[in-house]
């Protein structure tokens, strides 16, 4: 029985054969190359490129079917990424026996019909795939959030500025002061010499001059005015060197 079931499929084989001998195609089915580095025709490497990208065109556009899984789909994406993979080598033997390079030349039709996801490697998602569950939520823009920083991280840029230990490095600030003291200490010699005198006529309130006590209120600037006064001396001083 079994002898009878091989000479069956013997004849069948045979009949098959001259048919498609008939019909003008070869008497055996042709597979790629595995090896594409052994491929040493030009010739040949250009006929496998093409019949690559055959394979490529279907299955991109059967990817697009709606009767499709989502395994299915997963699957044919899986599939495409790796005849892309062998169209490149393809590729790269091509330009290496001394033809066209492609890479450069060559259409990126498949390449724009694809869709990379930052980080994967060349990965790329074709058609519904890119509609996939996990796959789609990859190509939305993500939100910016502002990360709050914790107590040690705001110390950790915090230097001797913040504290004013070096605000006596600034030649400005300690131009401004002496100019302060200058005008403090002038005005305190003219309130000491009209004291003397308001003495000498007996002008004494409580056993202290009126211009004695006005010295003990002597006028501070605040925090505004000091700054302010800074940046105009700055300007000044810009202005001054572009000027010269």
């Amino acid at each position: 029985m079994a002898r009878n079931e091989e000479k069956a499929q013997s004849m069948l084989y045979r009949f098959r054969e001259a048919k498609n001998a008939e019909l003008g195609g070869s008497k055996k089915l042709e597979r790629r190359p595995y090896r594409i580095s052994e491929v040493t025709s030009l010739a040949e490497a250009e006929k496998w490129r093409r019949n690559v990208i055959g394979e490529i065109s279907k299955k991109v556009s059967k990817i697009q079917d709606s009767s499709l899984s989502d395994f299915q789909i997963r699957d044919l994406n899986d599939e495409i990424n790796k005849l892309m993979r062998e169209k490149y080598r393809w590729e790269q033997q091509i330009k290496d026996l001394g033809g066209v390079d492609y890479r450069i030349t060559g259409p990126k039709t498949f390449d724009a019909q694809g869709k990379e996801v930052p980080g994967a490697r060349g990965y790329k998602y074709f058609g519904r795939a890119k509609d996939l569950p996990g796959v789609k939520e990859l190509f939305q823009p993500q939100p910016l959030t502002l990360k709050e920083k914790t107590r040690a991280e705001l110390y950790r840029n915090i230097d001797g500025d913040y504290y004013g230990y070096r605000d006596e490095e600034d030649g400005t600030l300690l131009e401004f002061e002496k100019e302060q003291e200058n005008i403090a200490m002038a005005k305190a010699l003219e309130y000491a010499e009209e004291d003397e005198e308001d003495s000498e006529h007996g002008m004494e309130v409580d056993g202290q001059t009126e211009k004695a006590k006005s010295l003990g209120t002597l006028y501070v600037p605040s925090q505004k005015e000091v700054e302010d006064y800074l940046v105009k001396r700055r300007k000044q001083a810009i202005i001054d060197r572009y000027v010269s």
